[in-house]
């Protein structure tokens, strides 16, 4: 005989499916309210509601409801649900936390501008300098970010009266330096690591290993080009 009593608490392709798209769409809907020439009060309501805390505290209240309530489930059995989604969750956000204020120490302390004035007194293709500059500093600070920009602001100068330099493929250069050797000062690293459920040795075998590769292949690819352009 066929059990029918889990049935209830399965729910439709549908509304799981529109769950999930539920944040998105409340963001978008808060992005595009101020180009629709809606009143001020349904605009800043609009706003409201796509405000990503917002959008996702009203998305989790509608799967308690749309896929928790209205499929038999009690309100024991979604409080255990969500105490069991919050514990992982919290410890991703104090191991991220950690790792960003670990970061920021770095960068607060001037470890970027050492390397920038270090690195403005080699002779060296732009391509190059602006790989080597980003890599080193995206190494020291864990900072994508911070690397990128400070390379630019480092080579932009040089190659301002440089003639012949492909400012795509520096582009494409200063970006590859900035992904290299993703370690324990990126709070990407520690994301990886505990969404994943990883060592931190399978996270250097893996996700340091492939943010590295990816880098030198994009510069490898762009020395290339610039062979021909």
């Amino acid at each position: 005989m066929e059990d029918h009593s889990n049935k209830k608490l399965v729910p439709g392709v549908g509304i799981s499916f529109f769950t999930i798209l539920l944040p998105v769409l409340l963001l978008l809907l808060g992005t595009v309210a101020p180009y629709m020439h809606l009143p001020k009060g349904v605009e800043k309501f609009f706003a409201f509601i796509g405000s990503p805390l917002v959008a996702l505290l009203i998305s989790s209240l509608f799967a308690y409801i749309f896929l928790g309530f209205r499929h038999g489930m009690d309100r024991n059995l979604i409080k255990k649900f969500t105490e069991e989604c919050i514990i992982p969750v919290g410890s991703i956000v104090l191991i991220i936390g950690a790792g960003g204020g670990f970061k920021q120490i770095l960068i607060d302390s001037g470890v970027a501008k050492v390397i920038a004035s270090a690195s403005q007194g080699m002779h060296l293709s732009p391509l190059v300098l602006a790989f080597i500059v980003a890599g080193l500093i995206r190494i020291v600070t864990g900072s994508a970010t911070v690397a990128l920009t400070t390379a630019a602001g480092i080579v932009a100068p040089i190659v301002a009266h440089m003639h012949g330099v492909n400012l795509e493929l520096l582009v494409i250069a200063t970006g590859a330096g900035s992904l290299m050797f993703s370690h324990v000062n990126d709070a990407g690293f520690w994301m990886v690591k505990e969404y994943l459920g990883l060592s931190i040795n399978e996270t250097f075998k893996t996700w340091t290993i492939l943010e590295t590769i990816l880098s030198f292949v994009a510069f490898i690819g762009a020395l290339i080009i610039s062979l021909f352009v």
